[in-house]
């Protein structure tokens, strides 16, 4: 799934932002092909708890012994139950729909996320959406009805669950934006580990199955390791270059996940694949070229 946007720092070094991001959008498409490999063998609610149970011990070794306490406080705590049911809806949607559909159409559907973000600003967050913001926005769905195309094997519900955690996924970016004001990133970023795994605790008892072997054990932990450290290096990327800069480079993840699911899964995209994948990711580079543009 595709990550956040955040404002760049004043510190100006755009090829290791750069590097940065090429670091993050390799990791994810691997992170992904972990998840289909688990979730075909184990309940997709006992993943999801284990991604999410590691990457909220991540948070406290980071973060706790240099903030303490003052990592717990916050001015919004009703958004910030919000923003981690939104990061919940968003890896639950797409976990449970992973076994049953291709990285690649699952990578290129999650790229629509970005959009939603265009278009959901503008009723919660007050932004003004204009006619080619709009625009983009139904060619962005246009594209991932060609993925998609109804009629077909590809239209089923796991590619609906996909579209489902890009909305999720777009509503936890909004929230996050609203609670920057007056919460830090890390205080935002703990809140949602911690309700998300609290929420997925009383699930798990239900669908636990022991993991058959300490390789799974292993590529489990992975996925909070891999996941947290992959938005890390996006933070990291978009404090060190401007976001017109790095944001395209999220595209660069269909390449990876071409790689991995030809590699691992044997899986060969068709041509609706690319071309909705095009007509995607153009949508998306329309979007944040007219930012550019009216910035300048």
């Amino acid at each position: 799934m595709p990550p956040s946007l955040t404002s760049p720092a004043p510190v100006f070094r755009p090829w290791l932002g750069i590097a940065f991001m090429c670091v993050a959008c390799a990791l994810f498409p691997v992170q992904n092909a972990v998840v289909k490999l688990l979730t075909g063998l184990y309940p997709y609610q006992e993943v999801v708890w284990v991604r999410l149970a590691a990457h909220l011990v991540l948070m406290c070794i980071v973060f706790l012994p240099r903030r303490g306490l003052a990592l717990l406080r916050t001015r919004a705590p009703i958004q910030q139950v919000i923003c981690s049911m939104g990061l919940l809806g968003a890896t639950v949607f797409f976990f449970s729909a992973a076994k049953s559909i291709g990285v690649t159409d699952a990578i290129a559907i999650s790229f629509i996320s970005p959009l939603v973000v265009t278009f959901l600003a503008w009723p919660l967050l007050g932004e003004r959406i204009t006619p080619i913001r709009l625009a983009s926005v139904v060619i962005g769905f246009a594209g991932v009805l060609i993925v998609i195309r109804p009629g077909s094997s590809v239209f089923q519900w796991a590619s609906l669950l996909i579209v489902a955690s890009s909305i999720s996924y777009a509503v936890y970016q909004i929230i996050v934006r609203r609670v920057a004001a007056v919460d830090s990133p890390a205080t935002t970023a703990f809140y949602s580990a911690l309700g998300c795994t609290l929420v997925t605790s009383f699930m798990v008892p239900f669908h636990w199955r022991t993991p058959d072997n300490w390789q799974d054990v292993a590529l489990m932990l992975s996925l909070g390791v891999s996941g947290g450290f992959g938005h890390y290096c996006v933070a990291r990327a978009f404090s060190y270059a401007p976001a017109n800069l790095i944001a395209p480079l999220n595209y660069t993840q269909m390449i990876g996940s071409v790689v991995i699911g030809y590699l691992m899964f044997a899986e060969v995209p068709d041509f609706y694949t690319w071309l909705g994948s095009a007509v995607i990711i153009a949508a998306g580079l329309l979007v944040g070229w007219q930012g550019r543009r009216r910035k300048a």
